[in-house]
């Protein structure tokens, strides 16, 4: 008869069981929180030094998945060591030094950007700003890991189930911090509290390494022994672990620029991508995925069939249908590539060099889509690049019905001759295609999708015909061939010229920035000096401040108008008068003046000299009680510079003003309620502000509604605004807090435009 073991040493034995698992998985936890509630507060910090570009967010993901390489090389090379102590002792130390260099801050000599690589200068000020203690916590999750591993504890065998905690809590740094963090505590604050976090994690952590000492050596052997026989993975393996990383890492920043310049430039839309890119790994490595892996694979084709479509269709008909599609597609196609990289993990013995390929492969897709294709395309041709790639990631199945398939490239080959002939023959034929772009694209989509999902096609033969598809999408375009791209490190912008050449539209995404009229309505070319529309015109709310402000003052005015756009606003002076622009954008500037896109600067100012930078920087050096009007135009887009409307910034143009001067604020948006923000830092600054908001009922003749905000320290700065019915002198909201550059809240903006609607 076998003696049970004694119920005291089985009793402590859960006991430290389950105090090796609740710190771990706490520590792993902590760790991912900041990891990821770094990235948007360190970010928010530097948008200001580059007029708050969306593009900023890209770089920055580039730098973060670079820098998680490294950490995760450190902790593979880390674990290499035999003794168990040296480990834990060297991260420690690291720890401790990064601790020694917050709270975060931006580095010293670092304030103010180059005019030219903005994309170098940001991962320069990221890497000496922050580039150790991220460096520190990037190390974490595979250290932390494999230190499990080397506990004895039961479920060390395989301890990817840490990776989803990980994930979880990544994911929830995401999403509470524009929804709880901006919006209840300043930049200042939410540095001490991440600070305070990071002491926290230290002590979490030296609590994991003490776990791992005071492990029985015959439980570290034990499992040491038990790994020794896993095979290892062949290089083969290890490439294809990097292919799957790389394609989703691309497409979360492919998909977030498409859905930011191609759809709508709404703020925070970043934020959505990254949430579900986090959430595919917080569920392809979970014990029992709620969502089966098998299921993904059957509906990733239908996902890449969606996108297809989705890209034939475009953005403008149904915005939250478009935005919805784009994103649930793409969280299909990486659940896909994460579950292939779930179902085929290494031993835990090779953990630290599974992350490391991972970690390589998210480094190599953030720097296709972040840094090379922004320089290379002038569209956001990355997206259906990576979309093609993402068929590769299925698994290799055996074809069935092989006999079908026999004469599937002879086919597709007379099809790709069919329908892309007639685009470089113009003809009857190319008309016909022309009108079916739509149902044509769609059909390869969905023959694509079928040949995944019934004869299980060979990948070539799927991405042979997706590749067809996009290709169709980009030879035969939905606009006839009238819209022009120029991209830079500020977005891609497009020059649409309208059915006949009546006007030409400067757009960026589906928000207008200006526009001019260049035929009359016979068909003649517009002779003379061009008229302003669009925000600009005469008898919209600019307009009509211009010349209040012209009438006050009785004689020519001194302006700065800072965001050039088209160069409307260089026809809206008058001889005599001193007109200075400030634009961020040089690409801007080179299609302003170029006379086959815009005329107002070549028949308006034609010696324009507009200063480059970001206006919050160079603006300020100009000299105070200068002007009798300053107009900011840096808000008709839909991602807006946030600097640009705090309670410093308004200081720093009233100080600009002269005695009797006025500030205009263009707030004109789809997404936010900009009107109060205005109100309140004009306040804040002892300013008087009336509010305009009217239909223009001209939108065919590319005349808009306008809001704008005139803000002057007395009535009689404003002239005849003042006693306008059309202008409402409006006081602070109460209870609404004023932006400073300490705090934001844009989610609070974007509740008041959905709760007030156009109102």
């Amino acid at each position: 008869m076998t003696a049970s073991p004694p119920a005291e040493p089985i009793q402590k034995s859960r006991a430290r069981n389950a105090l090796i698992l609740t710190v771990y998985t706490v520590a792993i936890f902590v760790s991912a929180l900041l990891l990821f509630s770094v990235q948007p507060l360190f970010t928010k910090m530097v948008l200001p030094r580059l007029g708050g570009s969306p593009a900023v967010w890209s770089v920055a993901m580039v730098f973060f998945q670079s820098l998680l390489l490294g950490g995760y090389a450190y902790a593979h090379y880390l674990m290499q060591l035999r003794s168990r102590a040296a480990p834990v002792a060297i991260h420690l130390m690291l720890l401790a030094a990064a601790l020694g260099t917050l709270p975060l801050a931006i580095a010293s000599g670092w304030g103010e950007p180059p005019t030219s690589g903005y994309a170098i200068w940001l991962l320069g000020l990221f890497a000496v700003s922050i580039g150790l203690p991220f460096f520190a916590l990037a190390a974490n999750n595979p250290l932390l890991q494999a230190w499990f591993v080397r506990t004895g504890h039961p479920n060390g065998p395989d301890p990817y189930f840490l990776y989803a905690s990980s994930n979880i809590g990544s994911f929830l740094a995401l999403l509470s911090y524009p929804v709880l963090l901006e919006p209840m505590f300043s930049l200042r604050m939410q540095n001490l509290l991440w600070t305070c976090g990071y002491g926290l994690l230290i002590v979490l952590i030296a609590g994991c390494g003490v776990l791992l000492l005071r492990s029985p050596a015959v439980a570290v052997a034990q499992v040491d022994s038990e790994q020794a026989n896993a095979p290892a993975p062949s290089w083969a393996l290890r490439a294809r672990w990097i292919f799957l990383a790389a394609v989703p890492s691309g497409l979360l920043i492919a998909v977030t620029a498409h859905i930011s310049t191609d759809v709508a430039a709404a703020p925070l839309l970043w934020v959505l991508p990254l949430s579900l890119y986090l959430l595919t790994w917080v569920l392809v490595f979970q014990s029992r995925p709620l969502l089966p892996h098998r299921l993904m694979l059957l509906l990733q084709p239908a996902a890449i069939a969606g996108v297809i479509i989705l890209l034939a269709i475009g953005g403008e008909q149904n915005l939250l249908l478009t935005l919805g599609g784009h994103q649930l597609c793409f969280f299909i196609i990486a659940m896909a590539c994460h579950g292939e990289l779930a179902r085929t993990r290494p031993a835990a013995r090779y953990l630290t060099g599974f992350y490391v390929a991972l970690s390589f492969g998210g480094m190599l897709g953030g720097l296709f889509a972040g840094l090379i294709a922004p320089f290379t395309f002038s569209w956001i041709a990355e997206y259906p690049i990576l979309i093609a790639l993402a068929v590769l990631c299925r698994p290799p199945e055996e074809e069935r019905w092989s006999g079908l398939l026999r004469w599937y490239w002879l086919v597709l080959a007379i099809l790709a001759v069919v329908w892309l002939v007639p685009a470089f023959s113009p003809g009857r034929a190319f008309d016909w295609i022309k009108e079916q772009r739509v149902s044509i694209v769609a059909a390869c989509a969905i023959l694509s999708m079928i040949l995944a999902i019934v004869p299980h096609a060979s990948r070539a033969k799927i991405a042979a015909t997706v590749v067809l598809a996009l290709v169709l999408l980009r030879v035969y375009p939905s606009d006839d061939g009238r819209v022009e791209t120029v991209r830079s490190f500020f977005g891609v912008h497009k020059i649409v010229v309208t059915p006949g050449g009546q006007y030409h539209v400067l757009m960026h995404g589906t928000t207008i920035h200006g526009a001019e009229r260049m035929q009359n309505n016979d068909g003649t070319p517009v002779t003379g000096r061009p008229e302003p529309i669009s925000y600009y015109h005469k008898d919209g709310g600019i307009g009509r401040a211009i010349s209040a402000v012209r009438a006050r003052k009785g004689g020519p005015i001194r302006v700065a108008v800072i965001g050039l756009g088209a160069g409307t606003l260089t026809c809206a002076s008058q001889p005599g008068e001193n007109w200075r622009f400030f634009e961020i954008d040089q690409t801007m500037v080179d299609t302003a003046r170029d006379p086959k896109y815009f005329t107002f600067i070549q028949s308006c100012e034609p010696d324009l000299k507009p200063v480059i930078g970001d206006a919050r920087l160079t603006f300020a050096k100009e000299p105070d009680g200068l002007y009798d009007l300053i107009i900011v135009d840096a808000y008709s887009s839909d991602a807006i510079p946030i600097h640009l409307a705090t309670q410093e910034a308004m200081k720093i143009y009233k100080d600009k003003l002269a005695p009797q001067g006025a500030v205009l604020m263009h707030v004109s948006n789809r997404h936010l309620e900009l009107a109060s923000v205005v109100v309140g830092i004009a306040d804040a600054n002892g300013l008087k502000s009336w509010v305009y908001n009217e239909d223009s009922g001209r939108d065919d003749e590319y005349i808009f509604t306008t809001s704008v905000v005139v803000s002057a320290r007395d009535e009689a700065d404003v002239g005849a605004l003042a006693s306008s019915e059309q202008w409402v002198q409006t006081d602070p909201t109460a209870g609404q807090r004023v932006w400073t550059d300490d705090y934001s809240n844009i989610l609070g903006a974007v509740w008041r435009r959905l709760r007030d609607g156009d109102n």
